[in-house]
């Protein structure tokens, strides 16, 4: 039983807070939705080994970010987190891939590893990550 506990999926989070009844249900709708989608979940190739290893990462990366996220209070975290989990279903069901797609961010080949330039280059590394992406490294 859930009780108080909400529940952001896979992609975001397990919410205990005073969350209204709209963001509860839409939380709770989206972790019911990755496990729907889940179950019906077909491999790209088609095959059966690799339509069962999909779908086991789609349920372990929902219940990992699940349990990660349960103390999350912050309403625009809270929201973000709720973003991050429709765009990861909408691009997973688009290109029916359940893995984060990949990203190309500049190197940090021209600053020195410390500085102003350095954190610069770090912040722009950071704003410049897809939302998609947010805690995905986090967890791996």
């Amino acid at each position: 039983m859930l009780g108080n506990i909400s529940v952001h999926p896979f992609s975001c989070i397990w919410l205990k807070a005073k969350m209204t009844p709209v963001t509860r249900q839409e939380v709770l709708g989206l972790y019911r939705k990755i496990f729907r989608i889940a179950k019906k979940w077909q491999s790209a190739s088609g095959q059966i080994e690799e339509t069962i290893k999909e779908k086991q990462y789609i349920i372990s990366e929902a219940k990992t970010l699940f349990r990660k996220n349960k103390n999350v209070t912050d309403p625009k975290l809270i929201k973000q987190c709720v973003e991050e989990c429709e765009a990861r279903i909408e691009i997973g069901l688009h290109y029916n891939i359940p893995y984060p797609r990949p990203i190309h961010l500049p190197p940090m080949g021209l600053a020195s590893k410390q500085g102003r330039a350095f954190r610069h280059q770090e912040k722009l590394r950071k704003f410049s990550k897809p939302i998609y992406l947010k805690s995905h490294d986090d967890i791996s």
